[in-house]
């Protein structure tokens, strides 16, 4: 006789196999994996799967998009300036006769590469620095979080400012501060997980039984704080972005002949009364890839937070 299981039932089992308990058929396990898992449940996040198919064409985009137009990003020509958006320039031209469409996708490239170069180097430096400290305790977790604190409280901008009077404007430039100034939340994170992550018992075991301290670290920290830094590296960079563009704009980021999204607003906004489409355009993309990222990190916390789980 066929099992009988009604709807309350059915959610202690896995969905996938749901279908073959109500046709009598032997439950199989499923080898599914943690992240085969938390793919599967991102997917089925709409609006995260949406915004990363945007960040997926904008790569594709930013490789390809200044090859498909016979222009480049640094050409000047002052017989074609402030052209509109049309079929000779897609994206209209500036003052200087410049093709917003290369300039765009040129920016994209550097705004992005920016981006997740700092937030990996931030997730690194982060998380060492967190379990070290967490696992650690006693005077070495006081010394390094009041480490943090310091740096913590000097502002972003003093940083920036500094860096830029060492190495000079630039991308290497922005890579560093953004690199070693936004370390330390990440840091902060990652302490308070191994705090929590140190007292469970299977942490306890592997050091009563001998365990190093760098070995704990390796088995037993960075895997079960690897999903949290994940999702908090979507929203750094994010931030990352945000903070090129803002350097951009002050004059203290990219500097010319290249370009970024940043650069290109402070561009815009000069002229933004009389050739609006300079400033929206850039900040479209600039809007639509922030939008993006945030929903990508939404998706990622609730595809790998066993609380969201059905």
């Amino acid at each position: 006789m066929s099992p009988i299981i009604n709807d309350d039932e059915k959610k202690l089992f896995n969905p996938l196999n749901y279908e073959d308990i109500k046709a009598g058929t032997k439950l199989k396990a499923d080898n599914i994996t943690f992240w085969g898992d938390v793919w599967r449940r991102f997917r089925r996040n709409k609006p995260a799967f949406i915004g990363t198919v945007i960040i997926i064409i904008f790569i594709i985009f930013a490789i390809i998009g200044p090859l498909i137009v016979p222009y480049t990003y640094s050409k000047v020509d002052l017989f074609n300036n402030y052209k509109n958006p049309g079929r000779e320039y897609w994206f209209g031209s500036d003052g200087l006769g410049r093709d917003i469409w290369c300039r765009i996708w040129v920016g994209a490239r550097i705004s992005l590469f920016i981006a997740v170069i700092s937030s990996i180097s931030q997730m690194v430096i982060g998380t060492i620095v967190g379990s070290i400290s967490g696992l650690s305790g006693g005077k070495v977790d006081m010394i390094i979080m009041r480490f943090v604190d310091i740096l913590i409280a000097i502002p972003f901008l003093i940083w920036v400012s500094l860096f830029m009077v060492i190495l000079g404007p630039g991308l290497q430039s922005i890579i560093i501060a953004l690199s070693l100034t936004g370390w330390l939340g990440m840091a902060r994170l990652v302490r308070g997980e191994t705090l929590r992550i140190k007292e469970m018992e299977f942490n306890i075991a592997a050091k009563t039984m001998g365990a190093s301290f760098y070995w704990l670290i390796k088995k037993h920290i960075f895997p079960n704080v690897l999903p949290l830094v994940i999702v908090m590296m979507t929203f750094r960079t994010t931030s990352a972005i945000f903070t090129e563009a803002f350097l951009s704009y002050i004059g203290l980021g990219i500097q010319p002949p290249l370009t970024s999204w940043g650069q290109l607003v402070a561009y815009g906004i000069a002229e933004m009364r009389n050739y609006p489409y300079m400033l929206f355009i850039p900040a479209l993309f600039i809007s639509t890839t922030m939008l993006s990222l945030q929903l990508i990190g939404d998706g990622l916390r609730d595809a790998i937070d066993p609380k969201m789980r059905n």
